[in-house]
């Protein structure tokens, strides 16, 4: 026996022991009992839609603390917003992260995704010759960013087309699908005297095709991917519990009846039509009821902290709305039936207010300020003055409200600088286009010289502040430092006294 046993009575001591035990598990359990499992806190509060101005094909990933959202152009320049919030995309800054002169390729950008493959960001887009008439000449492109950021910088990198693609190549819809460590290539195009239909190719890297030829995995075939014309385009993979779905938009963008179908990866081969397997019905259509629309050309994101799943969508707020600039990006949550696929639901109503994607931390931005980056100063309406005229120029950051402005997206990429302390927005004055022109505040009169695009600079996380009047940049004068230097416009001379970081506030 144990010394610390000797003089008790052993039938006591485990009588003793049990109990206390016993005890112990009781109040364990009162506790479980007392104290639910804990569940990840919802999202902020968002309603949609999450982009009004040129929201159709939208491609959407949440990246180091950011969601970012690109979509169709319809010109030579693709823009993106970025948000710590799902909420705080409907008024995020769109910022330009690629622009093409070459006439090739320069018109007519769809459906852009971005996918992180071998550490870099790879954006995949389809685009026109210029002057050519649509449709004829979509060709898909894809670029490669610098580093990890998903604004780029960006460089071209390859025309992705096959052989066996008629017209002459035409491929658009890209998108990225993984499958036992190999990539491929899937989009929608025509082979032969197919209809518009799903095909495949592998990759040997992510810009280079490891085969000219294409495969179709899915064609129109069904009443409902028939309505307007047979369409399949739109492929988008998911992945779960190691399955592997491919959604796709079917029927014609024109008519309201444009809606989602799946399909099922149940062979070994993705380059085997016959190892897809199509659901008969569609996965998510129309809701009238809601006044929903043509919803479509989807994408598949996470909530921050990976517990959720989201879709997010394009569609139109009228049966007639077709498929152009009209139609907005929607997102929603989306759960998994019992036979482990996919359940969309139905589309959502505008302007409903849900719950955002679960492990948002951050508030959602309302205004944004505008930091240089040589001098670390704020863009800054002299003294909140809200007369027309008041000059800006820069100032120690301080956090009030002549410092804070409202970047509106003018769905042309273009952008208002709204000034949230006066209300007015930012203007060359008189419309000069010359080299120190004043940069002022004017009361709102929608003409080029109030507009901005906002251009990602080639050094990443800042932006140049472009008039679409003149061509010029918001520029520090003479590279001063010192609070009140006049702000004003000049020629780019990619230097740090012309650029600046994007800094969003509440």
């Amino acid at each position: 026996m144990p010394d610390n046993l000797v003089g008790r009575d052993p039938l006591v001591f485990r009588t003793r022991h049990w109990f206390v035990l016993g005890s112990a598990l009781l109040a364990l359990l009162a506790s479980l009992v007392s104290s639910p499992a804990s569940v990840a806190a919802e999202g902020r509060p968002y309603t949609n839609p999450i982009k009004a101005q040129k929201g159709a094909d939208p491609w959407l990933e949440f990246y180091n603390g950011n969601y970012y959202l690109i979509t169709t152009s319809f010109t030579n320049t693709l823009t993106m917003r970025k948000s710590p919030t799902l909420a705080g995309l409907a008024t995020a800054p769109s910022v330009q992260v690629w622009s093409d002169t070459t006439a090739g390729r320069n018109a007519n950008i769809w459906a852009p995704e971005i996918h992180f493959l071998n550490g870099k960001w790879y954006l995949y887009y389809s685009a026109a010759q210029s002057g050519a008439a649509c449709c004829d000449t979509q060709r898909t492109h894809v670029l490669e960013s610098a580093g990890t950021d998903p604004m780029g910088p960006y460089t071209y990198k390859n025309i992705l087309t096959g052989s066996n693609l008629t017209p002459g190549g035409w491929l658009i819809d890209a998108s990225v699908l993984k499958h036992d460590n190999n990539l491929y290539l899937v989009g929608s195009g025509f082979i032969g005297g197919s209809t518009q239909s799903l095909v495949i190719a592998p990759l040997s890297n992510p810009y280079t095709l490891a085969s000219s030829n294409f495969t179709i995995i899915s064609s129109p075939t069904l009443s409902w991917e028939t309505s307007g014309n047979p369409v399949n385009e739109g492929p988008e993979p998911l992945y779960h519990d190691g399955r592997t779905f491919l959604s796709f938009s079917a029927s014609f963008c024109q008519t309201p009846d444009y809606k989602l179908g799946q399909l099922e990866l149940t062979g070994g081969y993705p380059l085997n039509p016959a190892s897809w397997t199509k659901k008969q019905t569609p996965v998510f259509q129309r809701n009238d009821a809601a006044g929903v629309y043509g919803p479509g050309h989807n994408g598949f994101f996470t909530s921050p902290d990976g517990t959720e799943n989201w879709i997010v969508y394009h569609a139109n707020n009228a049966s007639n709305g077709g498929c152009g600039n009209g139609r907005t990006t929607r997102a929603q949550k989306f759960t998994w039936n019992a036979d482990g696929t996919p359940n969309f639901g139905t589309p959502v109503a505008t302007g409903t207010t849900l719950a955002g994607p679960a492990g948002e931390t951050a508030a959602t931005p309302t205004a944004y300020t505008l930091v240089n980056r040589n001098s670390g100063k704020c863009l800054d309406v002299s003294g909140g003055n809200t007369a027309d005229g008041t000059n800006i120029f820069q100032w120690s950051c301080n956090g009030g409200a002549n410092q804070k402005w409202r970047i509106e997206d003018q769905g042309n990429d273009t952008n208002r600088l709204v000034n949230v302390a006066t209300g007015k927005v930012m203007d060359v004055a008189d419309c000069s286009t010359a080299d120190g022109a004043d940069i002022r505040q004017w009361s709102w009169l929608n003409n080029n010289c109030q507009k901005y695009r906002l251009v990602y600079t080639a050094t990443g996380d800042h932006v140049r502040i472009v008039n679409e009047s003149t061509g010029k940049v918001a520029d520090v004068a003479d590279c001063g430092t010192a609070n009140g230097t006049d702000v004003r416009q000049w020629t780019w001379l990619n230097n740090n006294c012309q650029q600046w970081r994007l800094q969003p506030t509440t």
